[in-house]
């Protein structure tokens, strides 16, 4: 298959695919003596697998990880486990962050009157945090 046909069975753009390549999560694509990449059926299932791991959030490290555990049919689930509950919490820690950041912008935006005058908490407060160092 070329890049292109791999792209729509994996759902993973070209551009994608080639970033993924050079960073080691998928294997170096054979080429034709164009110069053209060639991949296999077993690519497309490893795209999909990195897609997914993309999509819940793992980092590229992360995912490298996986994919090796994947690839191990020896590994001890505990592995795989410990490497999920540790993402699990640096998710939580993420959404606290991000609950923290809406609570203070919506705090800031119900204070703002949103008319013509120029005053504006939202403008001071930015202000404001540019002197606290």
């Amino acid at each position: 298959m070329n890049i292109g046909e791999v792209a729509k069975s994996s759902g993973v753009s070209a551009k994608m695919i080639r970033h993924y390549e050079e960073a080691g999560l998928i294997r170096p694509a054979t080429r034709t003596a164009s110069n053209y990449r060639v991949y296999t059926a077993k690519d497309v299932e490893v795209l999909r697998f990195v897609r997914w791991a993309r999509h819940l959030g793992f980092s590229t490290t992360q995912i490298s990880a996986l994919l090796a555990l994947w690839e191990d049919r020896e590994r001890p689930s505990s592995e795989v486990k410990q490497l999920v509950t540790q993402h699990i919490d640096d998710l939580n820690e993420r959404i606290r962050e991000l609950v923290e950041m809406r609570d203070t912008l919506q705090y800031l935006a119900q204070h703002c009157k949103g008319d013509s005058r120029p005053d504006c908490p939202i403008l001071a407060e930015l202000a404001r945090q540019t002197h606290c160092d």
